[in-house]
């Protein structure tokens, strides 16, 4: 995509996180920093930061991530990934928020999210109740699929959003 193009859908993508975090009312949002092309923007975390206290991964040697809370700054991290450098919170920290967005290169209508590969997200998602928060993929337009394949460890989402397709809520 170009930039316009990655811009504009980063601002519909945006508008409509927004708007789900008020219909959620959230008060506590587990994200990620998009970087390159990943679907939200540069713009993503500070939207969500005047809405929501908002928490952000740190990725641990093991694969594993931890999280601290999105203050208004944020460092490079490993593999290229942006963090915040304040206090972390433990792995279990994520399950206290009342939304997760998480990042995907594609989702399934059964909810099944592919990323990209290293399991990271799968470890953080298995320690969320299935009665916890709603669990949501960001995705460019073109990237809700039909079927995605499964390992035994992934862990679904309830839903995905797409600039321009909206929110879709997944049958898990």
């Amino acid at each position: 995509m170009s930039p316009v193009t990655l811009g504009s859908a980063a601002s519909h993508l945006q508008d409509q996180v927004l708007a789900l975090v008020r219909g959620e009312h959230a008060a506590v949002v587990a994200a990620y920093v998009p970087v390159g092309a990943e679907p939200g923007g540069p713009g993503l975390i500070p939207a969500l930061a005047a809405s929501a206290r908002v928490l952000l991964p740190v990725l641990l040697p093991d694969g594993d991530l931890d999280w601290a809370a999105y203050e208004g700054v944020l460092t490079a991290g490993p593999r290229g990934l942006l963090e915040p450098p304040g206090a972390r919170l433990g792995v279990s920290a994520i399950s206290s928020a009342g939304l997760v967005l998480v990042p995907a290169l594609a989702v399934d209508r059964r909810g099944v999210r592919m990323g990209r590969g290293g399991g990271s997200y799968d470890r953080a998602l298995a320690r969320i109740p299935s009665s916890g928060p709603l669990v949501v993929a960001l995705l460019h337009d073109g990237e809700l699929l039909d079927e995605v394949p499964a390992e035994p460890h992934d862990r679904p989402v309830h839903a995905a959003i797409t600039p321009n397709g909206g929110l879709f809520r997944v049958a898990v």
